[in-house]
């Protein structure tokens, strides 16, 4: 071969393996999802369904475990997962801390899946006896709400009780100690310590909080994908289907991951809310009253506008009624 002829091969070979590898980075896409121990997300996890999905899109999954949804909404802040659900509280908390995040959507309301326990020989029976007792929670959780909303129903504040700041594990270690008087918690640590602790139910969510799941996703993720946000959700409602009409299977699929007994994880199970929808007027609502009054309280640093991190998927990612 001339020289002229190989060196022409060369630049071809360089400029078709250059062109072969820009293609790759264009099409390698890997769809960060965070999730915790409760929620459809775990139930999504074990099918599988939605990685054959988006393997077609050339869009891998990747799932981190988050201990609440404070942690999972800083990941999302900064910059290590792309979607993940939390309850009601902690995406105010991180709106009011700047994180750039969307409401995407929300499943039903869940309010037996959170309550404030209290360990089984405790001679307290009513919120109000809480005066002046230590209490472990989730800083910025879902549960922080209830705890709010509870004490305010006994006509107590939070300032008439000691909060114990503590992740659901150190918070259970706490309270079988007894280092702490009550704990809130929600599923499935709330079943696992009515199961194996016997922890008394002192007062649950029920005609006090909504305690909806989130469905959010970093906003410039969701500018760049709207088709990719629109399986994820229509996925994850198929699974909630499923899981409503196969609660049995569904508990089979999910106590492996959550390494619980299938006695506890079925009781997680059936008190969850299934049916993942768009955010829509009155969940904007029932939202902004919370964020309302944890500014009122002071326990965020400024009013905040939740329609403002509201995402409106395009037509074409709408989901049917």
């Amino acid at each position: 071969m001339r020289p002229v002829t190989l060196r022409r091969s060369l630049v071809a070979l360089f400029i078709s393996a250059l062109a072969v590898g820009v293609n790759s980075n264009v099409q390698a896409e890997t769809l960060r999802i965070g999730y915790q121990k409760y929620g459809t997300l775990v139930l999504l996890k074990a099918r599988g369904t939605l990685e054959k999905r988006l393997a077609s899109q050339g869009i891998d999954v990747k799932w981190t475990e988050f201990p609440g949804g404070p942690q999972l909404l800083e990941g999302l802040n900064l910059g290590s997962i792309d979607f993940g659900t939390t309850g009601e509280a902690p995406p105010i908390f991180a709106q009011a801390a700047g994180a750039d995040l969307l409401y995407v959507a929300h499943e039903p309301p869940a309010p037996l899946s959170e309550a404030i326990l209290l360990p089984k020989d405790s001679s307290i029976t009513t919120v109000a006896q809480l005066k002046g007792k230590k209490i472990a929670l989730n800083k910025g959780s879902n549960v922080h709400y209830l705890l709010v909303r509870a004490l305010e129903e006994a006509g107590l504040s939070i300032g008439d009780i000691t909060p114990v700041y503590l992740p659901p594990a150190d918070a259970r270690a706490a309270f079988e100690r007894g280092s702490v008087d009550a704990w809130v918690i929600w599923d499935p640590f709330q079943a696992a310590a009515e199961q194996q602790l016997q922890a008394r139910t002192l007062r649950d969510g029920q005609g006090l909080v909504s305690n909806h799941q989130f469905y959010l996703a970093a906003r410039p993720f969701a500018e760049r994908h709207p088709e990719v946000i629109g399986a994820l959700v229509e996925e994850i409602r198929t699974v909630g289907e499923w899981t409503q009409r196969s609660p049995e299977e569904a508990t089979a699929q999910v106590a492996p991951l959550l390494g619980l007994s299938a006695d506890i994880t079925r009781i997680a199970v059936q008190r969850q809310g299934y049916g993942a929808r768009w955010i829509d007027e009155p969940v904007v609502a029932a939202q902004q009253r919370i964020a309302d009054t944890f500014s009122q309280l002071k326990l965020i640093p400024k009013p905040l506008s939740i329609r403002d991190v509201v995402w409106t998927p395009p037509a074409k990612v709408a989901l049917a009624p």
